[in-house]
């Protein structure tokens, strides 16, 4: 009996730092042991980038454009530690709808049952999580993706994108889509950061995986065209990576989440944004922000 390979989706909002969390934790897995495809679902079709020096490749769209009939093989390109690399990629600029590079290329794989053939162990989607509608939609509504976990700073447009991603996972739970496994909170550098996502995480009744803060480290790996386990294995940021990739590779439980309501959201973004005027302004102490 073949193994099951553990299907999982990352989403957040454009900028949030996705793709790169998503390729450290993929570097991770792999120098775990594992056999893992990182499959950009990103019509940028960036996502893959710096677990291959920094080189672009050719996309399941671009390379559909030019034959209509393709081998998987030729679209799947060996990255660090010989992780699989997928781009879903986009339509041309101005036509069609931006998701449809992920239902294509996820159907060319399962026709080709590409993913038994390469005895992975992961498969890891790295989604657009602006909007959880037509083929960004894909992995949460039918279910090819078995967790779903949203990367999230403090920032209200972040969890607003979270947010909405979670109403898209209530609304599919009953017909078999993918659950909720957690948030990552990055770019949690300051104490009210870490209050606020932990306040959102439990109203709406979901976790956090890991906090991950913002490090220069990151930055000079990027620039490098690589990874942070890649380029600094042991920095500080590397081991929480590393520590994050071990939580999700022990994950087994995944939940439906409880979504806040937009009139509701706004309401407890605003009480939040009450708390860091008074603590800027010095009327409240910063010890004090979270506990009203």
């Amino acid at each position: 009996m073949a193994k099951k390979v553990k299907q999982i989706a990352i989403y957040g909002k454009g900028g949030i730092g996705k793709s790169t969390t998503t390729s450290n934790i993929s570097a991770a897995l792999s120098v775990m042991g594992y056999k893992v495809m990182q499959f950009g679902c990103d019509p940028k079709s960036d996502s893959t980038n710096t677990l291959r020096g920094g080189e672009y490749i050719p996309t399941v769209l671009d390379t559909l454009r030019e034959s209509p009939r393709i081998n998987a093989h030729d679209v799947i390109f060996a990255g660090f530690n010989g992780i699989h690399c997928v781009e879903a990629g986009g339509p041309a600029p101005g036509v069609g709808c931006a998701g449809r590079g992920i239902i294509t290329a996820v159907q060319l794989f399962k026709q080709q049952k590409i993913f038994e053939e390469l005895d992975l162990d992961y498969v890891i989607y790295d989604v657009l999580g602006d909007v959880v509608c037509g083929g960004f939609a894909v992995p949460v509504r039918e279910g090819i993706a078995e967790h779903v976990f949203t990367v999230s700073s403090a920032d209200f447009m972040a969890i607003y994108a979270a947010n909405n991603l979670f109403k898209g996972i209530h609304k599919y739970s009953n017909a078999g889509g993918a659950l909720l496994g957690g948030v990552i909170a990055n770019s949690i550098n300051a104490p009210y950061s870490k209050e606020i996502i932990d306040d959102f995480v439990r109203r709406t009744k979901t976790q956090v995986m890991e906090y991950v803060p913002r490090s220069v480290t990151v930055t000079q790996s990027e620039l490098q065209g690589k990874t942070t386990i890649e380029a600094a294995p042991d920095s500080h940021q590397a081991k929480i990576y590393r520590e994050l990739a071990r939580k999700i590779d022990e994950h087994e439980v995944s939940r439906v989440p409880a979504p806040m309501e937009v009139g509701e959201l706004r309401e407890w973004a605003a009480k939040w944004g009450e708390q860091l005027v008074a603590m800027e302004s010095g009327i409240l102490p910063p010890q004090a922000v979270g506990n009203l």
